[in-house]
């Protein structure tokens, strides 16, 4: 099943939605509060809540107009009737005329002045970080089991071992070739082939301890690389990121199954003695002093690289596994 990247796509939904709520906020018409300039007011009525009816002067039409106003309650006494000193018993306060459009030279009420709604650009800028956060707090929180599902460590544990298990085997299986290439070559006779003898001499002095750990290399490495290509996805937080649910389920049990060999091998030992029997496979590789050691040691037991070469010879060729591959994977 293919990750569906729900929660990018609503953040991205989201920061559209709020990138059109600026652009109707920069073409829609001004609707805030309108022109106005500060005058006095005299004010001919008053009751206790602040309801007033108050007088002032209109500089447009040229004439005293009235209305009713709604004043400062607690405002200084000294600023209402009959305190204040006018001549007429009016009381003062201060207010708002209107200088532009159709209404200029009316009072503006700012505390009669009704609450607008929602316009569309405000519904739209709250839709749009709704959305957004939306996505930033569910995309991190559906990111939060993938990134918790990282092994990375354990899985460059388990390709070190099957690096380990991989070249054991291959050391194994190429000194044995080693053998059969010389066997065909010459015989263990009179006069015996010296490069047959080096060859045999190799697996001699590994012992029967290289053969049993070359099989339990071949077959640690062949469970382990299956293990490991289901486990890709847990073995950095990019790929697990990008994996989908399947693919993180199979990388979740094939985790488990690594843990599990891992310890067994750990236990046995495994990795040392697979390190140990490449090492013991390689002592031929200085050909003077093998052919040295191996004709010496031939002497003194013939009969011994005779029985290892019958119980050879029946054998098919090596069929290697290819550990190499496993690499790519390191961190």
């Amino acid at each position: 099943m293919r990750h569906i990247p729900f929660f990018r796509w609503v953040l991205t939904i989201g920061f559209a939605v709020f990138a059109c709520s600026v652009g109707v906020y920069a073409i829609a018409p001004d609707a805030g509060l309108p022109a106005t300039r500060q005058i006095d007011l005299a004010v001919v009525h008053e009751k206790a809540d602040g309801t007033c009816r108050v007088r002032w002067s209109d500089p447009y039409e040229k004439r005293t107009r009235e209305g009713p106003y709604h004043c400062d309650p607690d405002r200084g006494a000294s600023l209402k009737a009959p305190y204040y000193g006018d001549s007429r018993g009016y009381g003062w306060e201060s207010g708002f005329m209107v200088t532009e459009g159709p209404d200029r030279g009316e009072l503006y009420d700012l505390d009669a002045a009704p609450v607008e709604d929602l316009g569309t650009a405000d519904t739209l800028l709250v839709l749009g970080v709704l959305l957004v956060l939306a996505g930033l707090v569910g995309g991190n929180l559906r990111a939060l089991p993938r990134v918790l599902g990282v092994e990375a460590r354990l899985v460059r544990r388990a390709i070190r071992l099957a690096e380990a298990a991989g070249r054991a085997y291959e050391d194994y299986a190429e000194a044995v070739d080693a053998v059969r290439d010389a066997g065909r070559r010459g015989e263990l006779g009179a006069a015996p082939d010296p490069g047959l003898v080096r060859a045999l001499w190799v697996l001699r002095e590994a012992g029967p301890q290289a053969q049993a750990a070359a099989a339990a290399a071949r077959e640690l490495a062949d469970r382990l690389r299956p293990l490991l290509e289901k486990a890709a996805p847990a073995a950095g937080l990019r790929d697990r990121l990008r994996a989908g649910p399947v693919a993180r389920a199979d990388a979740e049990a094939a985790v488990a199954e690594l843990r599990r060999l891992l310890a067994d091998a750990e236990r046995q030992g495994l990795q040392e003695r697979f390190a140990q029997t490449s090492v013991d496979l390689l002592r031929g590789q200085d050909a003077d002093r093998a052919a040295l050691a191996a004709g010496a040691d031939f002497e003194r037991d013939p009969e011994a690289y005779r029985r290892l070469l019958e119980d050879l010879a029946p054998l098919e060729p090596a069929n290697r596994p290819e550990p190499r591959p496993l690499r790519r994977w390191r961190r």
